[in-house]
């Protein structure tokens, strides 16, 4: 079992990475089905001022500071190489870097953009509606899982 330190770390991990998770579980699982229930106007500005509200503060810290303490546990494992959960703590930060930071940026935000440059009940915010919210769901799913994997994996570090 790991301590000191990387115990800190690991169990912040958990947290972080498993609140992202939860956020991407809710909209994969009820929000995004309860939007395109929506005429796509009403779902449109919905989504519209849903990315407004997760780019403050109380989401961005945790969804940046667990990207930034991945990123760390990953450098400190690599620098001091602890004999236990070296494996589950590098696993941990590569599935939240790569598999829900780092999708976010190349596939769920370049989406956003494009929804957001789009005038709700507009002909084009119709047509492009249902392929949001089948693409950007998609690619959600992809998030939850690799965020609540990290999660996990963290905690496996700590066994």
């Amino acid at each position: 079992m790991i301590d000191g330190p990387f115990f800190v770390l690991a169990v912040l991990g958990v947290l972080g990475t498993g609140l992202v998770a939860g956020v991407f579980c809710g909209f994969s699982t009820f929000v995004m089905r309860g939007l395109a229930a929506l005429p796509p106007a009403q779902g449109v500005a919905a989504m519209h001022a849903i990315n407004t509200a997760a780019v403050r503060a109380a989401f961005m810290l945790v969804f940046m500071g667990s990207a930034v303490l991945c990123a760390m546990i990953a450098v400190v494992t690599f620098v001091v190489r602890p004999d236990e959960g070296r494996a589950e703590l590098l696993l941990g930060s590569a599935l939240y870097l790569f598999g829900c930071f780092g999708l976010t940026v190349v596939a769920n935000v370049p989406r956003n953009d494009r929804l957001g440059g789009l005038t709700p009940g507009s002909p084009e915010a119709t047509e492009y509606w249902p392929v949001y919210v089948r693409e950007w769901t998609f690619w959600n799913h992809v998030r939850t899982v690799a965020s609540t994997a990290a999660a996990l994996a963290y905690v496996l570090a700590l066994t």
